[in-house]
């Protein structure tokens, strides 16, 4: 009898708990494809705290422990997965494709419109455009790190200049926390111009009413394309294709482009997730599963 390929898959609680006993869809579906093919699956806390010296492995939203390691995390909203060799989305297969607009399926817009519906509910069918800039930020705001153009705090300045006519509404993220020195930037930034207005939260307010969005990589401006509105990005992400990125030498441009930019809003959202994710509720995901594990070397075969 062939020996069995030791497989970790490493998860923090109560995910590990629930995917070990069973009750974690996309989990599930992951065992329909490794078990088969040989593998002999186990369950392990993050690949922080336990570092295999070689082996399979699968680690949620951690980079993986080794090279034959892969990382899996949600695609912004359940049930769309993805399966890739980083936990940077910026490094993602998905960010270095090309989106064919002309590409997506016929039923492109119906799924949009559902997923819409699904998400939101009757939100993104009642929007505006009310004459601001929502700016949704992430964490360590003083500091710009190796995915972005500039900081966050910056990033603010810049739409202070270069959206003369525009409020600027810049949010915390609720679940983030903060340094006093970045709310002290903050504060000082809001007290000097009185078009900035700092809030936390209130997502999809305003995303109903904003002229567009501004951000590094928040999954925030993804959200936005369910609401009809355009991104400026000044970090890297996986979801860029029909986003402005922003060019530190010619802003200005960027941000003209922005405020007229009327990208195929549902035929992205139909590649984004049909075609590049995985939908763990369709049929195909164990083939998908399957063809995402054999695209990295693994001795998997396509169901």
């Amino acid at each position: 009898m062939a020996s069995r390929i030791p497989l970790k898959i490493y998860l923090e609680e109560p995910f590990r708990t629930s995917a070990a006993a069973g009750q974690h869809n996309f989990i599930n579906k992951i065992l329909a494809v490794v078990q088969p093919a040989g593998f002999d699956v186990s369950f392990a806390a993050s690949p922080k705290t336990e570092m295999p010296a070689e082996g399979y492995s699968l680690s949620h939203m951690t980079n993986p422990p080794n090279d034959r390691g892969l990382v899996f995390r949600r695609v912004y909203h359940y049930p769309f997965w993805q399966i890739d060799a980083l936990a940077q989305r910026w490094h993602w297969d998905t960010a270095r494709a090309t989106f064919r607009p002309e590409e997506a399926a016929s039923d492109a817009r119906r799924f949009y419109r559902f997923w819409q519906k699904r998400l939101f509910g009757d939100a993104p069918q009642n929007v505006s455009r009310d004459g601001f800039v929502y700016v949704p930020l992430q964490g360590h705001l003083t500091r710009e790190r190796l995915f972005q153009t500039c900081s966050p705090i910056e990033m603010i300045e810049h739409c202070l200049t270069h959206a003369p006519t525009r409020r600027i509404i810049a949010t915390l993220h609720p679940k983030e926390s903060y340094s006093k020195q970045d709310l002290a930037a903050l504060s000082r930034l809001e007290k000097t111009h009185a078009r900035l207005q700092v809030d936390t939260g209130n997502m999809e307010r305003y995303l109903q009413t904003c002229d567009y969005v501004v951000t590094q990589n928040s999954g925030v401006a993804f959200s936005g394309f369910f609401f009809g509105k355009p991104a400026l990005l000044f970090g890297q992400v996986d979801f860029h294709h029909i986003a402005v990125r922003a060019d530190m030498e010619a802003l200005g441009d960027c941000f003209d482009r922005v405020t007229t930019q009327t990208p195929p809003f549902a035929e992205y959202i139909w590649w984004f997730w049909q075609h590049q994710s995985i939908n763990a509720g369709r049929p195909e995901a164990e083939a998908k599963i399957a063809a995402r594990l054999e695209r990295f070397g693994w001795p998997v075969k396509l169901p």
